[in-house]
C-alpha cells in the first residue's frame, strides 16, 4: 500500500515536471486534474476508497477519483463502487495520507469519502448519479499492473469507464497504469501485521482497535479559522464528515477571535475562507448538509446548539472542547463526544516557525513574496525601480530600510526630507510661519528654535488635534516632500543605484504610492508597537496608543500593499526576509541595457 501511495505522489510530481511551478502542463498523458484508483488485491487492499490529487493553480484543478479495495480491471464485468466500514485504521490512513502530501503541499489533495461510511443503523447508500466534482478529472490512474509492463487498453478502458460511471469527467479523460514497486509483486506478509502509528483518539478513556468500526451520529460540529486550507485542516474536516452521517456545522473563527492570530494582516477574507471550504467539503462528502456559520466566541456554535452530538478537536484545541463541555453541564445540555486529531507534523518549518502544518507557518512563508502585481509607472526615471516603504508607528520600517541600503537599495528618508523643507530657508519654511508663526508664537513660544528652525514637535502637537489645522499644514507639506523625493531619485540614477526606496510612515495617507513601483509594508502586533514606542519616545501607553489611533492600522497599509515583511522576530529571521525579497525583486524588475 505504501509503494501504491508512493508511486501516487511520483506520477503527480512527474506530471509536473514541465511547469516548474504550481501550474500542471497538459499534453496527452498529463493533466491538472488526476484520479487514482487502487486495484490492490482483496488482502492487500487499502481501506481507503476513493482518493482525489490534483494540483491547486490558476484553474484551481483537483484531482479526483474513486477506487475499490481490490478492484478488478482484468474481467469482463463493469467495476462496482462498495461501502467501506469506516474503522480507527481508515481514519488513521486518511491521516497519514495527508500527512504525505504534505511533502507536495503545492497541491490540492482530496480524500473523497462518498462511500465510506460510520457505523450506524445500516451503511448510506451509494449515489445513484454522477458526482459533479469542483474540477472535472482529467486523467484516471491506478496500480494495476500487466504482465508485460504495457498499457493494456481493454484494463485502460474499464478503468476510464469506472472513472466516468462515478464522475463527472473531462469529455478527453486519460488513463494511465501504475507500476509500483512491491518487490516480488505483493508487499511483504509481516507488513500487514503493524497498523499505522495512531492519530485519531475519542475521548472515551477505552483503549480502541484499528479494526473497531467508527460509531455515526447524526449531527455535529468542528471548529477553526481554516485560513488557506491546508492537509492538517483536510485531516480534521474528513473525520468529521465520516462521523455525521446528515449535517455537519463548521464554525469558523471572525472578527475578535482573528486578533490573537499570528500576522493577522496576511489571513485570508472571511468569504474568502468559507469559499474554498464549502467547495472542499461538499467535494468530499456531498451527502451532508453543512452549516457554515461564524465562530465569534470561544465555544462557537457547538456551545449553543442542543441537538449537535461530537464535536472534532485538534490535540492543541482538545481544551477548549473541554471548555465546551462544562458549558454544556452547566447549561443542562448533553456532553458533546469528542474525538481528539492528533497534529500533523511540518518536516520543513524553519526556526522561527512551528513544527506542526499550520496556516500561521504558510503566512511567515508569504513573508517577502510578491502579493499583487507591481504598478507600471513610465513617468518615473527610466531604469529606477522605486519602492514605498511604510509602516505603523515602530513598526522597525527604519532599521529594515538600512538592510536594504546595505543589500544595495539608495534611500530616501521622508521625515529627513521634512527637516530640510521646514529649514529656513527651506521650501516649506516660509509658507509654514506665515500659515501658523503668528498664532503659534502666542500660544508656543518656543514653537522656534534658537536658531530659527521650526520645532516640528511643537507645531504637531498642536494640530494634532485639529483636523482642519493638520489638513493645511499637510496640504502645504506634502507636495513639497514629494518634489524633494523627486529629486532625491535624480541623485539615485546619478550615482548608478537601480532600486530607490522612500522611507516613510504616511506613505499611503500623502498619495505617494503614485510615484512608487511598489508598497512595501512593516508589520507588528499593535501591543509590540505600543511597548516599542513607550520604550524608544519616553511615551506613556495611553499617548503611544493614541498615536497608533491617528495611523492607518497595519490591515489598511497591507491590503494596499505588494510585500509584506515583519520585525516581529530576531534580527536574523528580519535579515533572512529582507534578502528574500531583494532576490524576488531582483528578477521581477526590468534590468539596465
Amino acid at each position: 500500500m505504501e509503494g501504491f501511495l508512493e508511486d501516487v505522489w511520483k506520477l503527480v510530481r512527474r506530471l509536473q515536471c514541465k511547469g516548474h511551478s504550481s501550474e500542471l502542463r497538459v499534453t496527452a498523458e498529463e493533466a491538472d486534474t488526476v484520479v487514482a484508483a487502487s486495484s490492490i488485491p482483496p488482502a492487500l487492499s487499502s481501506p481507503l476508497s476513493t482518493q482525489q490529487a490534483g494540483a491547486s493553480s490558476k484553474h484551481r484543478s483537483r484531482p479526483s477519483g474513486r477506487g475499490q479495495p481490490g478492484m478488478s480491471l482484468g474481467g469482463p464485468a463493469q467495476p462496482q463502487s462498495s461501502l467501506v466500514q469506516a474503522t480507527f485504521e481508515v481514519l488513521d490512513f486518511i491521516a497519514h495520507l495527508y500527512a504525505g502530501a504534505d511533502v507536495h503541499r503545492h497541491l490540492d489533495v482530496r480524500i473523497l469519502l462518498t462511500n465510506i461510511g460510520a457505523k450506524s443503523a445500516s451503511l448510506p447508500s451509494l449515489p445513484s448519479s454522477v458526482q459533479n466534482l469542483a474540477h472535472s478529472p482529467e486523467v484516471v490512474l491506478t496500480d494495476f499492473q500487466t504482465l508485460d509492463g504495457s498499457q493494456y487498453n481493454p484494463v485502460k478502458q474499464q478503468l476510464e469507464r469506472y472513472a466516468t460511471s462515478c464522475y463527472s469527467c473531462c469529455p478527453q479523460l486519460a488513463s494511465v497504469l501504475l507500476y509500483p514497486d512491491y518487490g516480488s509483486g505483493e508487499l511483504p506478509v509481516e507488513s500487514l501485521d503493524v497498523p499505522l502509528p495512531s492519530t485519531i483518539r475519542p475521548a472515551s478513556p477505552v483503549a480502541r482497535s484499528p479494526k473497531q468500526p467508527v460509531r455515526g451520529y447524526h449531527r455535529g460540529a468542528v471548529g477553526g479559522t481554516f485560513d488557506r486550507l491546508h492537509n492538517a485542516h483536510k485531516v480534521l474536516l474528513s473525520v468529521a464528515c465520516i462521523l455525521a452521517q446528515e449535517q455537519l456545522v463548521v464554525g469558523v473563527a471572525d472578527k475578535d477571535l482573528l486578533k490573537s492570530k499570528l500576522l493577522p494582516e496576511l489571513l485570508q477574507p472571511y468569504a474568502e475562507r468559507v469559499e474554498h471550504l464549502s467547495e472542499f467539503l461538499v467535494d468530499v462528502k456531498p451527502s451532508l448538509t453543512f452549516d457554515i456559520i461564524p465562530r465569534l466566541d470561544p465555544y462557537g456554535p457547538a456551545g449553543s446548539n442542543p441537538s449537535l452530538e461530537f464535536l472534532v478537536v485538534s490535540k492543541e484545541t482538545y481544551c477548549g472542547g473541554m471548555a465546551v463541555n462544562r458549558f454544556h453541564l452547566e447549561n443542562d445540555l448533553e456532553e458533546l463526544a469528542l474525538y481528539q486529531i492528533q497534529l500533523l507534523k511540518d518536516q520543513n518549518h524553519k526556526d522561527n516557525e512551528e513544527d506542526k502544518v499550520s496556516s500561521s507557518s504558510f503566512r511567515q512563508g508569504m513573508l517577502g513574496n510578491l502579493l499583487r502585481p507591481p504598478y507600471k509607472r513610465p513617468e518615473l526615471p527610466t531604469h529606477l525601480y522605486v519602492i514605498g516603504l511604510t509602516g505603523i508607528s515602530g513598526s522597525g520600517k527604519s532599521s529594515v530600510a538600512q538592510r536594504l541600503k546595505g543589500l544595495g537599495a539608495y534611500i530616501i528618508d521622508s521625515d529627513q526630507l521634512g527637516h530640510r523643507a521646514y529649514a529656513p530657508g527651506g521650501p516649506a519654511y516660509q509658507p509654514v510661519v506665515e500659515a501658523f508663526g503668528t498664532v503659534l508664537c502666542l500660544c508656543h513660544p518656543d514653537i522656534f528654535h534658537k536658531d530659527g528652525i521650526i520645532n516640528r514637535k511643537v507645531l504637531g502637537s498642536w494640530v494634532f488635534g485639529n483636523k482642519k489645522q493638520l489638513k493645511i499644514l499637510t496640504d502645504m507639506m506634502w507636495p513639497v516632500i514629494a518634489k524633494l523625493a523627486r529629486e532625491e531619485m535624480d541623485q539615485a540614477m546619478a550615482e548608478g543605484k537601480h532600486v530607490c526606496v522612500i522611507d516613510a510612515a504616511l506613505l499611503l495617507e500623502a498619495g505617494w504610492q503614485n510615484m512608487v513601483h511598489e508598497v512595501w509594508t512593516v508589520v507588528i502586533p499593535e501591543t509590540e508597537a505600543t511597548r516599542r514606542i513607550v520604550e524608544r519616545d519616553g511615551l506613556s501607553e495611553a499617548a503611544a496608543q493614541s498615536r497608533l489611533q491617528s495611523q492607518m492600522s497595519g490591515q489598511q497599509l497591507v491590503d494596499q500593499s505588494h510585500v509584506v515583511l515583519s520585525t516581529l522576530w530576531e534580527p536574523q529571521v528580519t535579515q533572512r526576509q529582507v534578502e528574500k525579497a531583494w532576490a524576488l525583486l531582483q528578477k521581477r524588475i526590468p534590468q539596465a541595457p
